[in-house]
């Protein structure tokens, strides 16, 4: 164990930059194969971008959350299948540094060690001598085909006959995985299912989720003084996961203005379509959504990093933004890249344009039970009511 100087923003942004050619090239393979390509994954890793929500003591940088969500949005950029696994392992190794400090040290025992995590509690849980016996099954297990641990969710079965949420951390050598990844979208996040079967797991492995959600409790002492761990889960969450539409909208209008030169319109007189005002009027929307959903993203990302600093408590409202601002870049990206594809015309259906994967993969993430656009509106327009929200992820 060391702990090492982190890298700042700019440098660790910089480093994802880098990458975007090495992904793009590799985009159509990981979309044929449902996986990352092992080169794509390697050069991540070796970019040290994977040690981003890893604490130091590990050579982990304990980065803030806008620095990840730069990184993130630039490798989206790449490809959006490779900003959405990304976000999903800093988020789960952000969640192992919950854990009590020796579910850590066996965990980020490998330098190098991938985790993926579900947010969905499909698996129920039932008290056991020394720990619980989980069984379930998780659909969208994101990262588990390059993960050497997984923290899942699940319901704790109580004496009451009632359930508490908990997150269970399970080397994915104990979950069995059904080859079900047969998508339109986001085909390189390999996000098949995963299931537990009679899985005894040891109680050090046992995180109550409420107070984690709500408040950023912990059972790790080592991890206590940390800045990084002492934000809320669903503040974060949201921050990181707006930064992949985010990527893929920006990726969208680069492609655009790539192939816009020498573009004609066909059946009409328009011998460049960069000539004709209704592309300036698509390009013009296009980027002024993109900018509107990088607004959403980097306040999100300021306020969980600002109230850390401060020591401040967050409000219910506070809380309802942070939702409402994931919702809103992953709506604004879409539109953008609605635009932008819709300009592409007839050529762009063909399998080795960009634009159609853009367009299906940022379809798909708008579908996502979590960053669905509408459920988190309704969410925010609940809290603006005078409700309670409807929702445990808060």
């Amino acid at each position: 164990m060391t702990t090492t100087e982190a890298p700042g923003r700019t440098e660790l942004a910089g480093r994802a930059a880098e990458l975007v050619p090495l992904i793009r090239e590799h985009a159509a393979w990981q979309e044929e194969h449902r996986a990352l390509h092992p080169d794509v994954l390697a050069a991540v890793r070796d970019a040290g971008l994977l040690k981003m929500r890893v604490p130091l003591r590990y050579g982990g940088f304990e980065s803030d959350v806008r620095t990840v969500c730069d990184v993130v949005a630039e490798l989206a950029r790449g490809d959006g299948s490779v900003g959405w696994t990304a976000n999903t392992q800093m988020l789960s190794s952000w969640l192992i540094g919950l854990f009590p400090d020796e579910v850590q040290d066996e965990v980020f025992a490998d330098p190098d060690v991938f985790v993926g995590s579900s947010v969905s509690p499909n698996g129920v849980a039932t008290p056991a001598p020394g720990g619980v016996v989980v069984n379930g099954e998780w659909a969208f297990s994101t990262g588990v085909l390059h993960s050497g641990w997984f923290a899942h969710s699940a319901l704790l079965a109580e004496p009451d006959g009632g359930y508490a949420p908990i997150v269970l951390a399970i080397p994915v050598a104990d979950l069995g995985v059904v080859d079900d990844w047969h998508t339109v979208g986001m085909r390189g996040t390999g996000s098949v299912k995963t299931v537990a079967k009679d899985l005894f797991v040891p109680q050090a492995r046992v995180l109550p989720l409420m107070p984690v959600v709500l408040h950023g409790a912990h059972l790790s002492e080592r991890n206590a003084d940390s800045a990084t761990w002492r934000a809320p889960f669903s503040p974060v969450s949201a921050a990181v996961a707006g930064a992949v539409p985010l990527g893929m909208a920006r990726a969208a209008r680069e492609v655009f203005l790539e192939r816009l030169p020498g573009r004609k319109i066909t059946y009409t007189d328009y011998e460049s379509q960069a000539e004709a005002p209704l592309t300036h009027l698509q390009v013009a929307r296009a980027t002024l959504k993109v900018d509107q959903a990088a607004f959403h993203v980097q306040r999100a990302a300021d306020r969980v990093d600002g109230k850390v600093r401060a020591g401040e408590a967050w409000s219910v409202e506070e809380r309802a933004v942070a939702r409402m601002d994931m919702g809103a870049a992953t709506a604004l990206a879409k539109e953008a890249v609605d635009l932008l594809s819709e300009a592409s015309g007839g050529s762009s259906i063909y399998t080795d344009r960009p634009i159609q994967r853009i367009a299906r993969d940022v379809r798909t993430i708008n579908l996502h039970g979590v960053l669905h656009p509408n459920t988190n509106l309704e969410l925010y327009g609940r809290v603006l009511c005078g409700l309670e929200p409807n929702t445990h992820l808060f």
